[in-house]
């Protein structure tokens, strides 16, 4: 199966938007116009979004590699064990312990996923010029030497999930649109560690030890993000420096009790908020109120005793997580706009898991649902 998404990836990989459903998600990417346009002006067309999964980018990353007459004619090169066709190199479960040598020049997708790659050294990628997608996930990788990744100019995607890393490697090749590189042992982002990356929009990096102070001030300067999640992390709190341009944040998982006032205020352009799994007591008054774009806000299994204030000032927002939390009263107010003021209707509101008792919501509180079936309510115990 991952032989054939591999493939399809080589036939194309502009034609359909991108939605992470799994982790080939880079098979399904596409952006407005095609091609290398996504690195000209981030996207900004409707992102109604299903809200299906948690982890989804809802914008596009890049598009194909370059067009076939750029690059070199196949040579029959393939290493052994490794299956090899129209440039997509799978090298995946076969135990290896670095990277392999005759890799066809004209590679675009190099897969090494699941082996015992430790280490890459400064000559691995040697030639690579046309590499596109790098899959390093799950090999208990230790150490990128620097220069490692400097043959690969063309580099968009780089997956280094799921090993060992103390450091984000640096230098990054400064073409990449996608750097995942979550459940490694990394605790601090320096201020450099992303430099020279214009054109990067997606950062994964969850499921690592980071604190707030891990990250300093100034690491994601001259970022232009559009998605970003740290979820599984050790955060206390929102970090206020994140970059402005970003559209999907995701903070689950961590250890966040409070949401200030002045924690969101930079966000404005944000369409969905994943703020589930944490601590939080209280939202405080007016925190929302700058996220005038959202769409999908998260905040189930939390520690809430009333609704967030400030949803009905939230004219596009759709979508709302507030299962497994300790609300036990809903207001008149708490999701509807007063009579005659617009608003988007809700698709999805959740709130089962909730103390909410009878009586404790009065008939008027859901009139601005889209219909019956986007409540989701009772079940507690």
């Amino acid at each position: 199966m991952a032989g054939l998404v591999l493939l399809a990836l080589a036939l194309g990989a502009g034609a359909l938007p991108f939605e992470q459903r799994a982790f080939w998600d880079f098979a399904l990417d596409e952006g407005p116009g095609g091609g290398r346009a996504a690195r000209q002006a981030p996207p900004t067309g409707d992102d109604s979004g299903d809200g299906s999964d948690e982890a989804s980018g809802a914008f596009p990353t890049s598009g194909a590699p370059d067009a076939e007459a750029e690059l070199p004619p196949y040579g029959g090169l393939c290493p052994f064990g490794c299956h090899c066709h129209l440039r997509v190199v799978q090298c995946s479960d076969l135990g290896l312990t670095e990277v392999p040598k005759d890799i066809p020049p004209d590679t675009t997708l190099l897969d090494l996923q699941n082996n015992r790659i430790t280490e890459l050294r400064p000559h691995d990628f040697r030639g690579l010029r046309h590499l596109y997608a790098l899959v390093l996930v799950n090999n208990g990788l230790r150490r990128v030497h620097p220069g490692a990744l400097a043959p690969l100019t063309r580099l968009e995607k780089l997956y280094l999930s799921h090993n060992q890393l103390a450091a984000i490697p640096a230098p990054l090749p400064p073409g990449l649109l996608e750097l995942r590189i979550h459940d490694n042992r990394i605790r601090a982002v320096p201020r450099r560690a992303f430099r020279g990356l214009r054109h990067v929009n997606c950062i994964e990096m969850g499921g690592n030890p980071l604190e707030n102070s891990g990250f300093e001030p100034g690491a994601f300067d001259g970022l232009k993000l559009n998605y970003l999640r740290i979820s599984e992390a050790r955060l206390t709190s929102i970090p206020k420096d994140l970059p402005e341009t970003l559209r999907e944040l995701h903070l689950d998982h961590n250890r966040i009790q409070t949401i200030e006032r002045d924690d969101l205020k930079r966000y404005g352009q944000l369409t969905k908020l994943g703020l589930g799994h944490n601590a939080i007591r209280e939202v405080a008054d007016g925190s929302l109120s700058p996220l005038g774009a959202l769409r999908e806000l998260r905040l189930e299994h939390n520690r809430l005793r009333r609704v967030p204030p400030g949803l009905p000032g939230l004219r596009l927002l759709t979508v709302v997580y507030l299962h497994g939390n300790n609300i036990s009263r809903v207001g008149a107010q708490d999701f509807c706009a007063p009579p005659g003021a617009k608003r988007a209707h809700y698709q999805g509101l959740s709130l089962f898991g909730n103390p909410v008792g009878p009586g404790a919501v009065p008939p008027a509180a859901f009139r601005c649902l889209a219909d019956r079936l986007a409540l989701h309510f009772g079940n507690y115990k």
